[in-house]
């Protein structure tokens, strides 16, 4: 799939690749429908139709071991498409409205 009309109403973040970046996806593909993951090597482009959730107790258990969060997210994250709210315990992208 490319970036084109059919994710124009999708959000979430684009994240280098490496371990962290797949606990990240490993977690946002339980807790969204219908996740895209475009591999473009040194970066994932992660989309969901108009909400993307991740929390850090999924991040958790697929990395194995605790995170700073949201801190170490941003370590990851590149650039996003979406509104983003971040809190303690969760990252959310949501189409804007």
């Amino acid at each position: 799939m490319s970036e084109d009309a059919t994710t124009y109403d999708h959000v979430g973040p684009v994240l280098q690749a490496g371990a962290l970046t797949d606990a990240i996806i490993a977690a946002i593909r339980e807790l969204n429908n219908d996740v895209v993951v475009l591999d473009r090597g040194a970066y994932l482009r992660v989309f969901a139709p108009r909400k993307c959730v991740v929390t850090r107790a999924g991040i958790e258990k697929h990395l194995g071991r605790a995170i700073r969060f949201p801190g170490e997210l941003e370590t990851v994250m590149s650039a996003f498409k979406g509104a983003i709210k971040l809190t303690q315990d969760e990252a959310i992208w949501q189409l804007k409205a």
